[in-house]
C-alpha cells in the first residue's frame, strides 16, 4: 500500500463513521422514546442490531469512497464524491427527522430520496471503480429494508 493510500482509507472510513456516530449521539433520546412507545412492524430487528449493522455499513461506505478518491481526477470521480457527501447528509438528517421529530411520513419520503441518491452514487462510482460501486449494495439493501420499517411505523402510528 502506498504511503498516502492508508491515510485516504482512514480519512473516509473515520469521517463516515463519525457522521453516523454524531447522528446516533444526537438521536439518543428520540431512539429511547421510539423503542419504548412506538408500534413497530413485523420483522423489526431488536435495537441492538442497528448500531452493529450501521457500523459495518459505514465502514463499507468509507472504503467505497476512499477507492473512488484514490482514482485519478475526473468528472465522474468528482460527481461520485459529491453524491456520496450529499447522500451521507441525507442519511444523517433522516435519523433526526425519524427519531427526534417523529415525522414518520416525511421521514419515509426523505428515505426514498436517500435511496435514489445511494443508487445514483453507486452508478457514478461504477464508472470510476467497480468494487466501490459493489460496496454500496449492502447499504442500498439496508436502506430499502429501513424504508419498509419506516413505512410500517408510519402506518401503525398515525
Amino acid at each position: 500500500m502506498k504511503h498516502g493510500t492508508w491515510k485516504t482509507y482512514a480519512f473516509w472510513v473515520v469521517f463516515t463513521e463519525a457522521v453516523g456516530a454524531l447522528a446516533g449521539l444526537l438521536t439518543r433520546e428520540g431512539t429511547k422514546l421510539y423503542a419504548d412507545s412506538i408500534i413497530k412492524p413485523p420483522l423489526s430487528p431488536p435495537a441492538l442490531v442497528f448500531p452493529v449493522v450501521w457500523t459495518i455499513l459505514y465502514a463499507l461506505m468509507g472504503v467505497s469512497a476512499a477507492r473512488v478518491a484514490l482514482t485519478g481526477a475526473g468528472a465522474d470521480r468528482s460527481k461520485g464524491l459529491r453524491l456520496y457527501l450529499i447522500q451521507l447528509a441525507f442519511n444523517f438528517f433522516w435519523s433526526i427527522i425519524f427519531f427526534n421529530l417523529q415525522e414518520f411520513g416525511f421521514a419515509f419520503l426523505w428515505l426514498v430520496v436517500l435511496w435514489a441518491l445511494i443508487l445514483m452514487t453507486a452508478f457514478t462510482f461504477r464508472r470510476v471503480d467497480r468494487t466501490a460501486a459493489l460496496l454500496q449494495i449492502p447499504y442500498l439493501v439496508w436502506v430499502l429494508f429501513a424504508g419498509y420499517l419506516n413505512f410500517g411505523v408510519w402506518l401503525l402510528n398515525r
